[in-house]
């Protein structure tokens, strides 16, 4: 098991970032890969907190989570012989630094500015350009620093997706479940309940979460990365991602403009959830109390694109067995799933 090695959330942990680096002794030059608006609001702050502790830092600000921007970092990694990549912000930039440390066998700190999906810490990234790939196999970041202050700020429809993704566990071990039963695939109960535990925090504390409280802000940051630690311990996304997850990134592949990942996962869940007999109102309400889409038109996008999506699904990993099956839903199925469940109307 690979496991990050220093973990700090809390207020005011950004000012921190240099003297964890210097604890931690991955010597004295850092990329830091970080998004221009991101950049903009807390980048001389990382920056000055890294030089006081006499890092030489190297910046890179990534514009997209695609495979051509994993190669300008791995690209710079070697012209300025960084010696550790920084990801600051949200999905992109840390995914972007994740998998390109990784390529370049470099370690990886995470700092979230955003809890809006389990990558900050876990040991898979997301990034365009890799086929039907939904996501990549990296290494687990080595540190996380995840400042409460700076992520309250952030959007409340990051961290309402960032819950979405979290529900999600619910059915993703199911899935799991599922696949060890019928086609004999290890399956680890430790990992499974570190996922549901997580999963269960989030409808324990939907009510806190929805009117933006610091403590239940910090509550949905490190039920994200118990999933990501999850993630570790199984030695693969099992635990944290399964028919849901195919769900969205089929939507991704085919909607006009798809939602935010998060989103899609906890819409996907309640129709899986539905498949699997569980309580997919219980879920459809959590996710409603917190303020995330429960709904097509909430997503903002079209009721075919919901049902095509559903279709496809079993496509997009089909190595890994769900509720979905080898042949996946047909077209009247899928509609008549996301009709029952209040997804289209």
């Amino acid at each position: 098991m690979i496991l990050p090695q220093h973990i700090v959330v809390g207020s005011g942990t950004l000012e921190l970032i240099g003297k964890i680096c210097a604890k931690l002794r991955l010597g004295e030059k850092v990329m830091i890969v970080i998004g221009p608006h991101v950049h903009k609001i807390i980048g001389k702050e990382v920056i000055s907190s890294l030089e006081d502790e006499k890092f030489n830092v190297d910046i890179y600000i990534v514009k997209e989570a695609s495979i051509d921007e994993v190669k300008n970092v791995r690209k710079i990694i070697r012209e300025v012989n960084a010696n550790t990549v920084i990801g600051v912000g949200g999905g992109k930039s840390i995914d972007v630094a994740k998998l390109a440390s990784h390529e370049e066998n470099k370690p990886f700190i995470s700092v979230p500015t955003a809890a809006s999906h389990d990558g900050i810490a876990s040991p898979r990234a997301s990034v365009k350009g890799y086929g039907r790939a939904s996501s990549i196999s990296a290494k687990p970041p080595i540190s996380i620093i995840a400042d409460i202050d700076v992520i309250t700020k952030a959007p409340y429809r990051l961290m309402a997706s960032g819950c979405g993704d979290i529900i999600a566990k619910f059915t993703a071990v199911k899935d799991w479940k599922l696949a060890h039963k019928l086609r004999g695939e290890y399956y680890g109960e430790y990992a499974a309940s570190l996922a549901l535990l997580s999963a269960n925090l989030i409808v324990k504390h939907a009510e806190y979460i929805s009117k933006r409280i610091t403590e239940s802000m910090r509550t949905v940051v490190e039920a994200l990365i118990s999933c990501g630690i999850a993630m570790c311990i199984a030695g693969s996304s099992r635990p944290c991602s399964g028919s849901e997850h195919l769900f969205s990134h089929a939507l991704d592949m085919i909607a006009e403009k798809p939602a935010l990942h998060g989103e899609q996962c906890g819409v996907g869940t309640i129709m899986m959830m539905y498949l699997h007999g569980g309580r997919w109102k219980k879920i459809k309400k959590t996710l409603s109390i917190i303020g995330a889409p429960t709904t097509a038109k909430e997503l903002g996008v079209k009721d075919y694109e919901i049902i095509k999506a559903l279709t496809i699904a079993h496509k997009i990993r089909p190595e890994r067995y769900t509720i979905l099956g080898e042949s996946g839903l047909s077209w009247e199925a899928a509609e008549k799933v996301a009709r029952i469940t209040g997804v289209i109307e």
